[in-house]
């Protein structure tokens, strides 16, 4: 079977007040996302019109990098933080071939 990527895209919505602390949680975790082996891209977006909303755009080598990406140290760390900080929602994506 061969490998195909897995993008994840992640929604948050910072908590009034909070969105400064979501986003020096997120700057701190960008090198350390972007430094695992099978990932392939960690960036951070930011809403136009909402600034306190986050969208996270991650693409990682396979499903065993994604999966190997949930177990790290500092993505369970922002698990225990990010509650605190906005409301969360994330997708886990797989392309859909096109002919």
């Amino acid at each position: 079977m061969p490998r195909a990527p897995v993008k994840i895209t992640a929604s948050l919505n910072a908590h009034a007040g909070k969105a400064q602390e979501l986003l020096a949680l997120l700057l701190e975790m960008a090198p350390k996302c972007r430094a695992e082996p099978g990932n392939l891209r960690w960036d951070i977006w930011r809403d136009i019109d909402q600034p306190e909303r986050y969208v996270l755009d991650e693409l990682y080598l396979d499903v065993a990098a994604a999966a190997a990406h949930r177990q790290t140290p500092h993505y369970q760390d922002y698990l225990v933080k990010v509650p605190t900080l906005a409301d969360r929602s994330a997708l886990i994506l797989e392309a859909v071939a096109i002919s």
